[in-house]
């Protein structure tokens, strides 16, 4: 899985941005590539991030031996699989990684409860020759660890510049009026995309320069109602004393009579207000021919 970290090179070198190396970190030796200078900038992004030191520019036979173990994962990822029926475990095994000096196997999976997995540790243990790290992820990190490109045609974002997942709700969706069909807001992992929020703030700031929804205004025409807000022109669909709508800038608001709630009040329904009233109408006219047939039973 792909970590952002501190590494401190091996006396005071410099390694160009790009550059493949071999590292050592918390997790042992492994493979990464240089992205930036870690000035306080840059490491003011992250949240925590692990440290390490950079031992060497990654050479030729390190190039092959980290292309051999990759080859082989989906062999192990296989084998795995198969310890995990035998053992009749309910977990789901979504990726398989070997680290680079092979000091351990790391084993990504899925499970909605806790997993006993001692006797898979020490099964695999046996066949890998090597340490075992069992890390239970989210479906979030699933669509990190496999997902190529998103609907927009680009790498996922979960898999390049994210170094976290952000929270995201639909109110963010609301907010952009993008549309709220869960399958077309919904990324790889099946959650709400992450990129619905990087654009929210903007909007949360550009909303607050605006009348609400429902707020009495006064522009050179007159008074008027805010009916709907365009955030990012910065416009609203008022509504005229004649009941005319019309597009104005926010520049010619004048003032705020009344704010009003943010919300578009919904339109009342008078097909049933319509019959519940015909309804109400029929039944006196109903009660007048129940008492003239009781009437004329009785006589």
């Amino acid at each position: 899985m792909r970590t952002l970290g501190v590494l401190s090179p091996r006396g005071g070198a410099t390694y160009a941005r790009n550059r493949r190396v071999i590292v050592r970190t918390n997790r042992g030796m492994d493979a990464g590539e240089v992205l930036c200078e870690a000035t306080e900038q840059a490491t003011a992004q992250l949240k925590s991030p692990p440290h390490g030191q950079i031992l060497r520019p990654m050479s030729d036979a390190d190039q092959k031996e980290l292309e051999h173990l990759q080859a082989n994962e989906s062999a192990e990822l296989a084998t795995c699989k198969k310890y995990v029926e035998q053992l009749k475990l309910d977990m789901q095994l979504v990726d398989i990684e070997h680290l680079f000096g092979g000091e351990r196997v790391v084993i990504y999976y899925l499970a909605e409860q806790r997993v006993d997995f001692r006797e898979l540790v020490k099964q695999l243990a046996a066949e890998f020759q090597t340490r075992i790290e069992m890390r239970q992820i989210g479906v979030r990190d699933e669509a990190k660890l496999l997902a190529d490109y998103g609907d927009c045609g680009k790498p996922v974002c979960c898999n390049t510049h994210l170094s976290a997942m952000p929270p995201v709700s639909m109110r963010m969706a609301k907010l952009q009026k993008a549309t709220l069909d869960p399958t077309k807001i919904s990324g790889r992992c099946g959650r709400l995309k992450c990129c619905l929020r990087y654009e929210f703030d903007t909007y949360e700031e550009l909303q607050k320069e605006l009348p609400p929804i429902g707020s009495d205004i006064v522009t050179p025409a007159g008074r008027a109602k805010v009916l709907n807000q365009e955030i990012l022109t910065q416009q609203l669909l008022v509504q005229n004393e004649d009941n005319r709508r019309v597009m104005i800038d926010s520049s010619e608001v004048l003032s705020v009579i009344r704010k009003g709630t943010g919300e578009r009040s919904r339109p009342r329904d008078s097909s049933r207000r319509s019959s519940q009233e015909s309804d109400r109408a029929k039944q006196p006219a109903n009660d007048q021919n129940d008492n003239q047939n009781s009437s004329a039973n009785n006589s």
